[in-house]
């Protein structure tokens, strides 16, 4: 029986529609076209190809699910990073059929730089997770929308207590002068606030309980400094620790360093790179600038790097030792030892 030739596709994934085109090994044309943007279109047209196929997208906010959808039907499928698919977006002229159309040749070639998908069931506690990050953003808003409103009208308030429940209701009841408008806004904020914390505190409450993490974040808390919510993040944000091959790499990954322009006998460092994972990036500087105020030894590190330099690298300095305890810890699956050094 005669094998079948391997179909190679290049998917363009939008909004509304994606944009395929198929290609074979030696980079003939087979088919091209457009799907809409549903499940139920995507799995008919996955159905009727008679061939084994690769498929080569773009990462965006829809690929999670395309990804899920196709994931039965194709002998493999690739994510490739945006960040360096240059064929793509340094392209002269660029349409949404010329995009599938170059997926589909580097996908033939090997020449897709990948990007890593997590599993189903982590990417939705993941997005549970950042849901959560940003109620507490919009909490924080909302605290300095109040303390606006209350300058704006001249109102002498203790900062240090503007937010706890029994001072802001004595506030309020002390407003005299104030228009009942802005009143009347002042509670709103304050309802507000008072619901995003709720919600934001029950959603944790639902993520240490998951069985995915329970057991990794209470191995990830032993480390001195990381905190539930670094935790967390840690886990679902990295999910397998093991695609790091290096301490450097997964600082790389989590933003930790500076760019580097290097040509020729000239070495220039940039400011730390905007290419990072930006969520995780934010929980290790939070946990670093508090760290040296809960533990002795990160302490000691900020201390030994603030005589070299400043505030900034120091916590950086603090924040890079963290994610190394995190990510040997993470590996080991062994609860966090700070050995002497000999």
């Amino acid at each position: 029986m005669k094998t079948k030739e391997m179909y190679y596709i290049g998917l363009d994934i939008h909004k509304k529609n994606h944009y395929f085109c198929i290609k074979k090994a030696n980079g003939d044309p087979v088919d091209r076209g457009t799907i809409p943007s549903v499940k139920t279109a995507l799995i008919a047209w996955a159905s009727q190809i008679d061939h084994p196929w690769k498929c080569a997208m773009e990462a965006t906010l829809f690929t999670g699910w395309v990804y899920d959808t196709l994931k039965p039907f194709a002998q493999e499928l690739i994510v490739g990073n945006p960040l360096r698919l240059k064929a793509i977006t340094s392209a002269k002229n660029k349409n949404d059929k010329i995009d599938a159309a170059t997926l589909a040749d580097l996908l033939r070639v090997n020449l897709i730089p990948r990007c890593y998908i997590a599993p189903p069931e982590m990417r939705d506690l993941r997005r549970v997770l950042r849901y959560r990050n940003y109620l507490v953003r919009s909490a924080t808003r909302m605290k300095n929308k109040t303390a606006g409103l209350l300058m704006e009208c001249g109102v002498e308030y203790n900062k240090k207590k503007l937010h706890n429940k029994g001072y802001f209701h004595d506030l309020l009841g002390r407003l005299d002068e104030v228009p009942e408008s802005v009143i009347e806004m002042l509670r709103f904020n304050r309802g507000m606030m008072e619901t995003f914390v709720k919600i934001q505190k029950r959603l944790v409450r639902a993520l240490k309980k998951q069985p995915l993490l329970k057991e990794r974040v209470e191995r990830l808390r032993t480390i001195p400094g990381v905190g539930e919510i670094l935790a967390l993040m840690w886990a679902l944000e990295i999910v397998d620790p093991h695609r790091f091959r290096s301490i450097r790499r997964a600082i790389s990954y989590c933003g930790l360093c500076s760019g580097q322009h290097s040509s020729g006998e000239k070495n220039m460092r940039m400011p730390i790179s905007k290419k990072r994972n930006k969520h995780i990036q934010w929980a290790l500087i939070e946990a670093a600038k508090a760290a040296p105020r809960h533990s002795s030894h990160f302490a000691e590190i900020y201390a030994q790097e603030l005589e070299k330099s400043n505030a900034n690298q120091a916590t950086l300095k603090v924040a890079r030792k963290m994610l190394a305890y995190l990510l040997a810890v993470d590996k080991s699956g062994k609860a966090f030892e700070l050995r002497e050094k000999k």
